[in-house]
């Protein structure tokens, strides 16, 4: 839903980066999308992750419920809705873990272990931007830039907002200048999912012409 993504999207080659312990990978692949997700996190043994993440799932759950009022409640219809389905999720990507391994690589930014226009599109979730007091604007640039040499077409990266609140329009505005040095056009585009209040907005970042900055 956040990536605005279509059936002819989802007729592509597709990168989760980083993929988590979230469901996106195993719902894709089963509409028989080509996708792979990568993140450090899956070194781990499976065992270990499938608990893991209905474990992350509960925690989430609690740190959510002691702000609810910081939070769009659409998507989820409230805090017990928010429960259900993330441990649905957890309990998705689990079984797909075991079921389909390589669909999972172990890996991080900002140096992923694919060759240049590996995959149509990349999508990249709460990450960038949201954690910009821990990663600074070298990594961001970075992480970006890689993104973009292995994607064809495109690159969406959602939210825009840092979690601590801050003011992540410079941070922005410097990935931006630099991925465009390197021949990718950059749009701000409106995402259809708000979770975090005004956090609904992605980056997208284009492989040649097709779309007008803003």
């Amino acid at each position: 839903v956040m990536f605005a993504l279509t059936d002819d999207d989802l007729a592509c080659s597709i990168l989760d980066c980083p993929g988590g312990a979230a469901s996106f990978a195993a719902e894709a692949g089963s509409r028989g999308t080509s996708v792979v997700a990568v993140d450090p996190v899956y070194a781990a043994p499976p065992e270990w992750l499938a608990v893991h993440a209905v474990d992350e799932a509960v925690r989430g759950n609690r740190h959510t419920g002691s702000s609810v009022d910081s939070f769009v409640w659409a998507f989820f219809a409230d805090i017990t809705d928010h429960l259900n389905k993330r441990m649905d999720a957890a309990r998705l990507f689990g079984q797909d873990l075991n079921a389909n391994p390589s669909t999972y690589v172990a890996a991080s930014l900002p140096r992923l272990p694919f060759r240049d226009e590996s995959f149509d599109l990349v999508v990249s979730s709460h990450l960038l931007f949201m954690y910009a007091d821990r990663l600074d604007t070298s990594f961001h640039i970075s992480a970006a830039c890689e993104m973009a040499r292995v994607a064809r077409r495109e690159v969406r990266i959602f939210p825009l907002i840092s979690d601590t609140g801050a003011d992540t329009s410079v941070l922005v505005a410097s990935v931006r200048e630099a991925v465009s040095a390197s021949g990718f056009e950059t749009t701000i585009e409106p995402s259809p999912y708000e979770f975090q209040k005004s956090g609904n907005e992605m980056l997208v970042l284009s492989r040649g012409a097709g779309r007008a900055s803003t």
